[in-house]
This record gives structure tokens, sequence and C-alpha cells, in this order.
């Protein structure tokens, strides 16, 4: 008796020794897309942004909690490209937005300061916040439907959807949101006329996308109906958009079991690697969301943000990024990600001599140059997989 209790004994522990690991090592999957919030110096050199009276406005909602990267960036990159819009990213208060960890971009107006320039919108953008079922913020509610007005557009981007549907404003509407999330999603919310397999949905001035990716579709379907399609096909082709047309046809593709034990057995098994990515300076936002979250599907060991620069990096269109992190470089880095390599100067190219650099084609559709990338350093089903994550189908 005594013999197999002490083998009862090693069998569990070693059993809860072996789940212990298996989390651990499952961390990144467990934790994908959650950021802790800043925590870092209050802000005080706040700072509104000039505001063109000439021009329609757009708010792009963010949760000071949490906000997803591309859903939020790629709108205010397509918006801003346009050259004939006032862009804002707005959030409750000035804490700046997790992007990753270490890696914060700061709000550009407050509800408050909305509400003080008596702001309306022309356009209002939903992505994905930190509440993705009916436990929604009401001040964030509050703020979407007072800004409400017969010709506003109002679109959610990905899992965004709940909170647009948490408005009621989209009850007996179509509406669609990321496929993997899509069931989950819309248990939560009876009302809304849930659709998939297509790009962007639209009734009247409510709009929504598919997952992640499908914000570009999304907002240049906005661009071409407010401002007219020679303007939106002088943006795709800035962003070298990989289709004539905007793409509205969409395969609705879930993970499946196998793709996500794809994924586990990559975190457990396969060497993973440790990427960096370089801020600096006139950072175009649309490049930089698309290679840093479509890279962060391949659940590297690291993927640590750095600057050569100051901690406060300005982007193309004017965000604030504000890097808490350390800018030690680890030498064991498998490769360094830059978004605009045209910037480099020679003692940059000297600093990196020693590591891989990852340079974006500025020719290149973002999405499809990282895909591209990923298929040839992992194969073609893992970078499906990726694909499958982003709603890229």
């Amino acid at each position: 008796m005594k013999r197999i209790k002490k083998v009862l004994m090693i069998t569990i522990s070693s059993a809860l020794i072996l789940l212990a690991l298996a989390v651990t090592m499952l961390q990144p999957v467990l934790t994908f897309g959650q950021n802790p919030p800043y925590q870092g110096k209050k802000i005080t050199n706040w700072k509104n942004p000039t505001i063109d009276d000439r021009k329609k406005t757009v708010f792009i909602i963010a949760d000071n909690q949490q906000t997803e990267l591309f859903d939020m960036l790629a709108p205010f990159y397509v918006f801003n490209a346009t050259e004939q819009l006032n862009v804002f990213i707005v959030a409750k208060n000035e804490t700046p937005i997790p992007l990753k960890k270490d890696l914060f971009v700061l709000p550009q107006l407050t509800f408050e300061e909305v509400e003080k320039r008596n702001l309306q919108a022309a356009v209002i953008v939903i992505p994905a916040l930190s509440a993705r079922d009916d436990n929604q913020d009401p001040v964030i509610l509050r703020f979407i439907k007072n800004h409400m007005t017969p010709t506003t557009k109002l679109i959610s981007i990905c899992d965004g959807a709940t909170t647009a549907a948490a408005t009621g404003l989209y009850d007996g509407k179509p509406i669609t949101a990321h496929a993997t999330d899509y069931n989950a999603v819309k248990k939560h919310f009876d009302k809304p006329i849930w659709t998939q397999n297509v790009t962007v949905t639209q009734s009247g001035n409510l709009y929504s996308t598919a997952g992640v990716s499908n914000a570009v579709e999304g907002s240049l379907l906005i661009v071409e109906q407010l401002l007219g399609k020679e303007v939106m096909t002088k943006v795709a082709a800035q962003i070298n958009y990989p289709h004539d047309e905007i793409r509205m046809k969409h395969h609705s593709i879930a993970l499946t079991f196998g793709n996500k034990m794809s994924i586990v057995r990559r975190v457990i098994f396969s060497k993973r690697k440790k990427l960096g990515l370089l801020l600096h300076n006139g950072l175009n936002e649309l490049r930089f969301a698309g290679m840093l979250d479509t890279y962060s599907r391949t659940f590297p060991k690291a993927y640590k943000t750095f600057t050569l620069q100051d901690s406060i990096v300005k982007t193309q269109y004017g965000l604030t990024f504000i890097h808490t992190g350390d800018n030690i470089v680890d030498p064991k880095t498998d490769e360094i990600h830059v978004v605009m390599p045209e910037l480099l100067s020679a003692e940059d190219e000297n600093y990196f001599k020693e590591f891989e650099l990852v340079k974006q084609n500025p020719k290149e559709y973002i999405i499809d140059q990282c895909l591209n990338n990923i298929k040839e350093q992992y194969g073609a089903h893992y970078a499906n997989i990726v694909k499958i994550t982003l709603d890229y189908n």
C-alpha cells in the first residue's frame, strides 16, 4: 500500500510539474494581445492637436486599458493619408494606451476635450477594445451615442463589434466580427443581424469589418464614399493595396482545433526567435502596426521594441509613442525589424552590422510582405495559420 501511495504521489507530482511547465511555456499564447497598462510617469506636456475647421473629423475610439493595435492604427493612417480629414485618437483620459509591453501611444484628445471644443465627427471608428462581451464601459458607449448624427458614419473593426452592438445602434442591422471569435461575440448580442463572408457590412451609415486585417477595407470604403473614388484610389496606391478594387468578398475561416494545436506545438517544441523592432521618428503607422501585429502571431520568444533616439517617438502623422523599456539590444537577437529602412543612417547601419536586419519593402503591401517572410521561415502551413488569426482570407 505504501508503495502504491508513493507511486501515486510521484505520478501526481510529475503531472503537476508538467502542467505548470506547459502553462509557463504557453503563456505567450494565453496572454496574446494583453499588454500591461501604463504605469510610468504622469504626462505633463499634454498638447492638444491643431484642428482644421475646414476639414471633416474622424474619431478613433481608444480604451486606455487595451486597444487592438492594427484596428486602431490602420484606420488612423488610411484616413490621414487622404490629407483631407482631421483624424484623432480619442479616449476617456490622458493615460497612454498600451500597444505592447513597454510601448504606449498617447491619445490625442480626451472625451472631455472633445466636448469642450464642441467637435462633431463625420466618422467614428470603434476598434476592438478591452471588453469583448456585454460588460462594456458605459462612458465609452455614451460618448459614441452622443456623437452620432444622421450623417455620421460609424464603423466597428474586428471585435469592436461588441462595443458597437452594445450601443444598440446596430439592432436589426448587419454586423460582423473576426471569424474565429464570431460565435463567442454573437452570443452576447442577439439584436443585430450577424453576417459573415464579407470584409465590410454596410447599412446606411453603419459599417463593420471582419477581423483585424479588414480594417483597411473598411477604411478605404468610407474614404471612397466620403471623399470620392479618386482619393480612395490614391490612398490605396500609397499603401500598396493588393487589389484593383476594394475587396468585399471574404472567407470567414475560424481557427480549427488542429490549427490551435499547431500553435501549441510550435510554442512548446520549436525554436522560437528573439525579435527586435526599431522605433524612430517619422514611423509609418500602418507599416509599423502591420509588422508588429503580424509577426507577434508567430509567438516569438521575445519581440522587443527599442529606439536609438529619445524615449518619445513622433510618428508620420503626429502620434506620440512612449517607450518605457530599456534600449539594450540582446546580442542573441535573431532578427531586427526595420519599418522604414529608407530612414536608416550610415551610422545606424553600422550599429546593426552584427544583426540580421529584416527591412520592409515600401513597394509591397505590409501584410503580404510579412506573410511571405513567415512562409519562407516557418512554412506554408504556419503562414496560413497566421493568415487565419488576422482573418486575412
